[in-house]
């Protein structure tokens, strides 16, 4: 039963609730919150103000988008339509006996011709560098042939790196080594 007074209890505040929320006051001033208007002192002009939120961010988009077509596309777009229109395309010619055409004299559009002399390295001196690193390359794969071989001779023949240590220092390890060949050669095999 006591469940049943709560609920009777709530439907009361409910109710009390309900004449609040319709109470035309409350309403005119949830009108003017929900549609974000301010009402306005003074005798001309529109009594509200209408709250909207800020177009900054937009209007700062529109200026810089208008700005860099400005400054890039533009520009561009220039010396695209004047190398296209008054320089036009180059055309296949004979090539005097003498002369040993440049690598940017095989591109055909103007554009590209300029972009492969003034921006883009020279294919032979990109070829040459290339060859020189394969070059470098087979001299460290030749010297660490060179030292594999060095330490095969040396475990083969119970050697030691005699260049890495002072003279007087490799008397005692021959010294060693000879104790160690008469001690192999009295054990025996």
């Amino acid at each position: 039963m006591a469940i049943f007074s709560c609920l009777a209890r709530s439907g009361q505040i409910s109710a009390r609730l309900g004449a609040l929320v319709n109470n035309p006051a409350l309403l005119q001033a949830r009108k003017h919150a929900l549609t974000g208007t301010r009402p306005m002192s003074g005798g001309h002009g529109p009594k509200n103000f209408t709250i909207t939120p800020s177009r900054f961010q937009w209007h700062k988009f529109k200026d810089m988008f208008h700005y860099y077509v400005m400054v890039g596309l533009i520009p561009v777009g220039a010396v695209v339509f004047y190398a296209n229109v008054f320089v036009g395309p180059a055309t296949l010619t004979e090539t005097p006996e003498d002369y040993t055409p440049k690598h940017w004299e095989y591109h055909r559009h103007p554009i590209t011709r300029f972009i492969a002399r003034y921006i883009l390295p020279n294919p032979q001196q990109e070829y040459e560098k290339i060859l020189h690193i394969i070059y470098e390359e087979n001299e460290k794969a030749q010297i660490r042939a060179l030292e594999k071989d060095v330490r095969a001779k040396m475990a083969e023949r119970n050697d030691y790196q005699s260049y890495y240590y002072r003279p007087a220092i490799g008397k005692y390890h021959r010294v060693a080594k000879e104790a160690a060949e008469n001690l192999e050669a009295l054990r025996g095999d």
